[in-house]
């Protein structure tokens, strides 16, 4: 299956390392270049045990590459799986304001729907 994983935290990477692992292809985008760009090298923002090998040893295969690039990861995904920050908001609630505007994003790139 195709997957899109909009997000590369600790949540998005783990998911998206796992499923390519199970077999899936992977696109696993954000927002931050930078971060992309480390991840595409092999870099990972944040440490998990045997996660390092787990995404060198699926980037090799092919199943699973990272992408700034929102309209093409979402075309390239059959599911898309939102994985952004919630920090906590003044009140203590969760801050809802990036899984909203990562929902916006895969929703004006979603074609044939």
């Amino acid at each position: 299956m195709k997957l899109t994983v909009v997000g590369t935290g600790y949540v998005g990477l783990v998911t998206g390392a796992c499923f390519a692992e199970m077999g899936n292809e992977v696109t696993c985008v954000d927002v931050d270049q930078k971060k992309v760009e480390g991840l595409r090298q092999g870099v990972l923002p944040i440490y998990e045990p045997g996660l390092e090998a787990l995404l060198k040893r699926n980037r090799e295969a092919g199943r699973i590459v990272f992408s700034t690039d929102v309209a093409a990861s979402v075309a390239h995904g059959e599911l898309q799986l939102i994985a952004v920050g919630t920090p906590q908001d003044e009140d203590g609630s969760a801050d809802m304001r990036y899984v909203v505007d990562a929902a916006q994003a895969i929703g004006r790139h979603m074609d044939g729907y």
